[in-house]
């Protein structure tokens, strides 16, 4: 990766943007003069010679750093993508979890992913691309349990282990009442529970499985599956400001493509470690 134009001109971005680092084709470029609050138009990106894209890098594998502190990951690649298709560099913006809708309605950043699901809640502040993928929930279990669905589960032999605090403790209670629950503080000691066998499955987000298993409990014959009529999946994608409609149209015909030429679905797989569990069903009509 080139040194990011921050580096080269001593800037850090202060309090507002964080860490910046840029990616693609071409040099350092300038950001336009278009307002600092206000939403950049796709014609604005495209004079400025660079789209500004704010990611989380504490939800790895979709991003996070590497040995090198440079910024990895599967939305990284898709940024990436999406600069090499509109002709422009890529500057990554650091966001939290908090600070993605605030930084893309003011206009800080021009698009935000950080695994940006949305809803109808979200819809009222901020404008969404097409899918770029699902965030699936499921069964996480071991093959020598021979557990293969989730009503396997509503048993007063199986063991659920939970963590504490989480949005699945509640509805494994309301739709497994038979089963035991073990809850624990973090998800380290939930994957320990079960390679130990204190537990049989547990259900809860199973998009990382595959990336996490290949750095701990690697000698485990762990089985995952998706359960969609448990919990339906999330949808995430691009983030806009509300009303953008110049770059988010675009967006949603540079995502198709991507989908369509199984650029997403390779990247996907080499960071996670296993297919997308529920794959998106792109369509060009949008």
């Amino acid at each position: 990766m080139k040194t990011p134009c921050w580096a080269s001109r001593g800037i850090l971005g202060g309090s507002v943007l964080g860490l910046v680092v840029l990616v693609g084709a071409g040099g350092c470029a300038s950001e336009g003069t278009t307002d600092r609050t206000g939403a950049r138009t796709l014609d604005d990106i495209l004079k400025a010679g660079t789209i500004r894209i704010g990611l989380n890098p504490k939800i790895p594998p979709r991003a996070l750093y590497d040995d090198q502190n440079e910024i990895v990951g599967f939305e990284v690649d898709v940024a990436s993508e999406i600069g090499r298709l509109l002709g422009v560099d890529v500057e990554l913006v650091v966001v939290g979890s908090p600070d993605r809708i605030p930084f893309v309605a003011l206009g800080k950043v021009d698009a935000v992913m950080g695994a940006m699901t949305r809803d109808s809640r979200r819809a009222k502040v901020i404008d969404f691309s097409v899918p770029i993928h699902t965030s699936s929930y499921g069964v996480l279990t071991r093959k020598d349990t021979g557990i293969t669905t989730w009503q396997q589960l509503n048993h007063e032999n199986i063991t659920l282990v939970q963590v504490r605090g989480t949005v699945t403790v509640e509805i494994v209670k309301r739709l497994l009442p038979q089963a035991r629950l073990l809850l624990l503080d973090n998800y380290t000691d939930r994957d320990r529970a079960l390679a130990q066998g204190r537990a049989d499955a547990s259900v809860d987000g199973i998009d990382t499985l595959g990336f996490r298993f290949t750095r701990a409990f690697s000698d485990v014959d762990w089985y995952w599956f998706a359960t969609p009529d448990f919990r339906p999946p999330d949808y995430s994608g691009f983030g806009v400001a509300k009303g953008n409609d110049t770059l988010r149209d675009w967006l949603n015909v540079a995502v198709y493509e991507m989908h369509e030429s199984g650029f997403i679905a390779t990247r996907w797989e080499e960071w996670f470690g296993a297919p997308m569990a529920t794959p998106v069903p792109f369509t060009p009509f949008f």
